[in-house]
């Protein structure tokens, strides 16, 4: 498969999983803006060119030039990434709180994104799995990155269906 069309498939399915996900959450506007700097050209012009097909380009473009220009794009443009809402204080970076609508979609992302890469053996607990191994690097406010995980747990236990019922009743309940 040519790595144009391979990189294009993957983020619509990937962007139409998410939307899929987040109208079950109740987050309709998210779910259909989700990603769409992805088909911008600094953002689709390096996945191309870095695609493999079982994961992100943005780690292939960090690991052959260091760092990631589609990566430094997309992270400053969509609020579903903690990167987002890193900010600074003269004693030095912080996490800031994350609305709860934004870390539903984050939820949403992690879990669409565990199926694109993991197609084979996908299960409940691949988000939660990746989340536990990298949450020590994450620069996220302790709330925010408690009530994620919280998400992540709930599906790797109970799975989508109480999952998203969950996100209903009591995270978004106010939203």
């Amino acid at each position: 498969m040519n790595k144009l069309w391979g990189h294009f498939k993957t983020i619509t399915i990937h962007k139409l999983l998410v939307g899929k996900l987040c109208f079950k959450c109740g987050l309709y506007k998210q779910g259909l803006l989700h990603d769409l700097s992805k088909y911008s050209w600094v953002e689709f012009s390096a996945g191309v060119k870095y695609f493999q097909g079982n994961r992100s380009p943005i780690d292939k473009e960090k690991e052959v030039i260091g760092y990631s220009k589609g990566w430094l794009h997309h992270k400053g443009r969509n609020k579903h990434h903690w990167e987002y809402w890193i900010d600074c204080s003269p004693v030095g970076l912080f996490g800031t709180k994350i609305p709860n609508c934004y870390l539903v979609e984050m939820f949403c992302d992690r879990v669409a994104a565990s199926h694109i890469y993991h197609p084979e053996d996908h299960t409940t607990s691949g988000a939660l799995n990746f989340f536990m191994k990298n949450q020590d690097h994450y620069c996220m406010h302790p709330e925010s990155k408690q009530i994620l995980k919280e998400m992540l747990e709930r599906y790797a236990e109970k799975g989508l269906d109480e999952t998203v019922a969950y996100i209903r009743e009591e995270i978004l309940k106010n939203q």
